[in-house]
């Protein structure tokens, strides 16, 4: 996907679009990068297009329900995933080995800081949800990682909007 189908979507749909490709992309789906969407959402609110809180607000919602959509994956049935993950990619294994000792390991806090490092944001919800941490908790941290995360690409994309914006205008 790119800029310019983004941009489209989000013209053509507004806030529904940014919730919903916010959401497959926590969802861990392919082809909906958080480095282009999020910052596209800041630079169209630079324009005019939506709120800055708006777009943040929206896309930490959609963030959410991905996240607490991949826990109930991993309450549900994650040993059963998680397994058939490893089955058909053998060399991830330690790595998610490693993911859910660092759950384990740091609870809460790990969750926050996952939530701010790429790749591991979007899978250590399923982790969490075999783990069985406790939902509120998890809420709570994943929702204040999210937050961080997409400021800081939602705020780079308003800030870069305006300065263009000023350049040409």
């Amino acid at each position: 996907m790119d800029i310019q189908v983004i941009d489209q979507y989000f013209r053509q749909y507004g806030t529904i679009a940014i919730f919903t490709i916010v959401l497959l992309e926590y969802l861990n789906l392919p082809g909906f990068p958080a480095g282009i969407v999020l910052p596209m959402a800041g630079i169209w609110a630079s324009e005019g297009g939506i709120s800055f809180l708006s777009a943040l607000l929206i896309s930490v919602l959609a963030g959410l329900c991905g996240c607490l959509a991949l826990y109930a994956v991993g309450r549900v049935g994650g040993h059963l995933f998680l397994d058939k993950i490893i089955r058909k990619f053998p060399k991830q294994k330690i790595r998610i080995h490693k993911t859910l000792l660092y759950v384990q390991e740091k609870g809460n806090w790990g969750v926050f800081i996952g939530k701010l490092i790429p790749v591991v944001r979007t899978f250590i919800s399923i982790p969490a949800g075999v783990l069985k941490m406790n939902l509120a908790a998890y809420s709570l941290y994943s929702t204040l990682g999210i937050t961080v995360w997409n400021l800081s690409f939602i705020g780079a994309g308003y800030y870069f909007g305006k300065s263009v914006l000023q350049l040409l205008g």
